[in-house]
């Protein structure tokens, strides 16, 4: 049901983007813009892990230096039946996860030091997989398509409203062009928000199947969104569009988010708990082991990096 519907949301972006060529009469501005927008977007998605990765610095992780949450994702991966990630932490309190890369062989998962400070393992364990879910249901795929469309959109909504609306063609065919420019891609970001929602309802479904554990996802999610909302968070109030990444977005209405409201998706994991028969387990006080922070960096001021 969801990959169909991402399927209809997708050919109603599509068909928004012919529609809009149409009105703004030729083909030759609507080809030059997707070949643009779809040559930005191939750049992103080839980089885009490198890009997020290094926004965060996210430092990479493994057995030796961080054995208990790597172990962890290892397990969730080998359940999932995907290759082994590579494994990140960012040092950042606001608790919060994603998952990058552009297919399972090239993907990497990160957590926040905040979030494995919060969590406990069971619910570490559902966030990450999670994150999982989103490589398995290859959604940074997904998301790069309908981010060339839209990006196409926009850019011939930009051409046709700088060299289309002094055209002296009739009145009629310059409202038709000016509601068009500046209808489509407002309804773009919509059909773009709901695709991304559809992902989360997705992610948050494989994360059950593949931890077993729809309680302690629920949980996760309880928890990490009041302390989203209330912990700042640097590098999404640098760049807004990073809160699309995370498990829980931060500092934005439910009307304007990529994600659904965070109860309606711990109310759709309760129901995915009943029909898989999962019974919620007592509260245990278990957790991770800390992580290390990392060395200081050495300065020509402080040779010994205090």
């Amino acid at each position: 049901m969801s990959g169909m519907k991402t399927t209809m949301l997708l050919a109603a972006l599509t068909a928004l983007f012919m529609a809009l060529g149409y009105t703004l009469g030729g083909s030759g501005g609507a080809i030059i813009a997707l070949l643009v927008a779809a040559g930005m977007n191939l750049f992103t998605f080839w980089n885009a892990d490198k890009i997020v990765l290094r926004m965060h610095d996210a430092r990479e992780v493994d057995a030796q230096s961080a054995p208990d949450f790597y172990n962890l994702v290892r397990d969730l991966a080998q359940r999932a039946g995907l290759p082994m990630p590579r494994v990140y932490i960012i040092d950042q309190d606001a608790p919060n996860a994603f998952a990058t890369g552009r297919n399972p062989d090239n993907a990497a998962v990160a957590a926040t030091t905040g979030l494995l400070a919060v969590l406990s393992r069971d619910e570490v364990a559902g966030v990450m997989a999670h994150e999982l879910g989103h490589v398995k249901n290859r959604d940074t795929l997904i998301m790069t398509m309908v981010a060339t469309i839209a990006g196409a959109i926009s850019m011939l909504a930009n051409f046709g409203l700088f060299f289309r609306g002094g055209e002296r063609d009739g009145h009629g065919s310059m409202i038709a062009s000016l509601m068009a420019v500046i209808v489509a891609p407002f309804a773009a970001m919509i059909v773009q928000m709901a695709i991304s929602r559809t992902r989360e309802y997705g992610a948050d479904r494989a994360g059950a199947e593949i931890s077993g554990n729809p309680h302690a996802l629920a949980s996760a999610l309880a928890k990490i969104a009041g302390r989203a909302e209330a912990i700042p968070n640097p590098v999404a109030e640098r760049n807004p569009a990073a809160a699309q990444l995370y498990i829980v977005p931060t500092h934005v209405s439910e009307l304007f988010s990529t994600h659904p409201a965070t109860e309606k998706r711990i109310a759709a994991l309760q129901e995915i708990a009943a029909k898989m028969g999962a019974i919620p387990a007592p509260p245990r006080a278990s957790a991770l082991s800390p992580i290390p922070a990392p060395p200081r960096r050495r300065s020509a001021l402080d040779p010994h990096g205090r």
